[in-house]
């Protein structure tokens, strides 16, 4: 008799089943249960190549822990693990894919999430019905939510951060994490939630509140700044005398709308060239870029010194988020915004907002609760918890 001291091990007797594990490069020992019946047990102690733990580009804090999501879904589990150990912190496999036979983990606290929240989740992952998860989360986010995409908002928040995914699941969230992804998707989202980050929490409520609603701030600048500045260039007799100074001094050889557009894809260009250069030439490139679209693009004619400042703005603010996805939901309202106030003036201009605001309100959750909870509906002790960042000691314990 051998005595094989690992902890996962399971028996089953289905030829299926046995061709799963064999896909999973698990061994297997077989053996007689009576004459007629044999079963396998399947032996889990395989290691996949991983990288090292790092933390992630995108969400980097000034204070705090330094660890990040791996490729790898049993490393991202531990992680998860090592900040809640809790029994009450539930880890559900599924594997969704007929050829992939992704891993994904249905991660939430016990007597925190919703059941009816779980139910769901768990039914949608049980009625995907695709070949592989390609994309990983990006393939689950879709198949989780079909035919839902015409409004750019996001539905889902990412990241790479186990403490934000582990704070997450203390809130009542759920947690998906797929295999082969180094992200995480918290499900539900809304949009106060999508504006928070790791920086909030590790430094002081004073600074963390500043940090959050200047954060708020500049996303909403970000998305009217340079629709409401072509709107008084149509009309400047609305213009006050204090803000005279905004007007274009320089002749106009380019229309101020082309310009603006122009600018807004100029940017992406830039993004997309930053990404696809080496590293040993990304600073020599980014100065030639500045000195081009700065200096000689403005004595060229092409764009006037207005349309530059305030299009540099715009790309900074940006950046005020980690979420990409919101940040390409706003360039895009603005966008339109941009096209209807150039073209329909001041009609253009509220129909625009009119849209960003249907966009964002109209926009539902995975759970059904609205996008702009807890404003709409209401919830006074909650909107505060989003708007200001609460010290520990005043926050309810569950």
């Amino acid at each position: 008799m051998y005595i094989i001291p690992f902890p996962s091990v399971c028996q089953e007797g289905k030829p299926h089943i046995y061709i799963f594990y064999c896909m999973h490069i698990f061994p297997k020992l077989l053996h007689n249960t009576n004459n007629k019946n044999v079963r396998f047990r399947s032996i889990q102690f395989r290691t996949y190549p991983a990288r090292s733990i790092e933390e992630p580009s995108k969400e980097k804090v000034l204070r705090g822990s330094r660890d990040g999501f791996v490729e790898t879904i049993v490393f991202n589990t531990a992680l998860i693990r090592r900040r809640i150990r809790n029994p009450d912190l539930v880890m559900e496999i599924a594997s969704v894919g007929k050829s992939s036979r992704t891993d994904v983990v249905l991660s939430y606290m016990r007597e925190r999430a919703d059941a009816h929240f779980l139910d769901h989740i768990r039914k949608r992952l049980s009625e995907i019905s695709i070949d592989a998860l390609t994309m990983n989360c990006e393939s689950l986010a879709e198949t989780l939510c079909p035919h839902h995409w015409l409004n750019p908002f996001p539905k889902y928040k990412y990241t790479e951060r186990p403490d934000t995914a582990a704070s997450a699941i203390l809130e009542g969230s759920v947690v998906l994490l797929v295999d082969n992804s180094p992200s995480a998707i918290i499900l539900p989202t809304t949009l106060f939630e999508l504006t928070e980050e790791a920086n909030d929490y590790y430094l002081p409520p004073v600074t963390g509140t500043y940090l959050r609603l200047s954060r708020l701030l500049v996303n909403i600048t970000a998305l009217v700044l340079t629709p409401t500045w072509l709107l008084f260039l149509q009309y400047p007799q609305w213009l006050p005398d204090a803000l005279s100074f905004i007007d274009v001094k320089d002749e106009v050889h380019v229309p101020i709308l082309l310009q603006l557009l122009i600018l807004e894809f100029a940017i992406d260009g830039m993004k997309l060239a930053a990404m696809n250069t080496p590293e040993m030439l990304s600073t020599p490139l980014s100065v030639i870029a500045g000195i081009v679209l700065g200096d000689f693009a403005s004595q060229s004619g092409w764009f006037n010194p207005e349309t530059m400042l305030y299009m540099a703005f715009v790309a900074i603010a940006n950046y005020a988020q980690a979420s990409y996805e919101l940040g390409y939901a706003l360039k895009f309202m603005r966008i339109i915004l941009l096209t209807c106030t150039g073209i329909l003036g001041i009609y253009g201009y509220a129909g625009g907002m009119l849209l960003c605001i249907c966009a964002i309100a109209g926009n539902k959750t995975l759970s059904g609760i609205g996008y702009l909870y807890p404003l709409f509906p209401f919830n006074g002790k909650e909107l505060v918890r989003r708007l200001f960042r609460v010290s520990l000691s005043d926050v309810q314990k569950r």
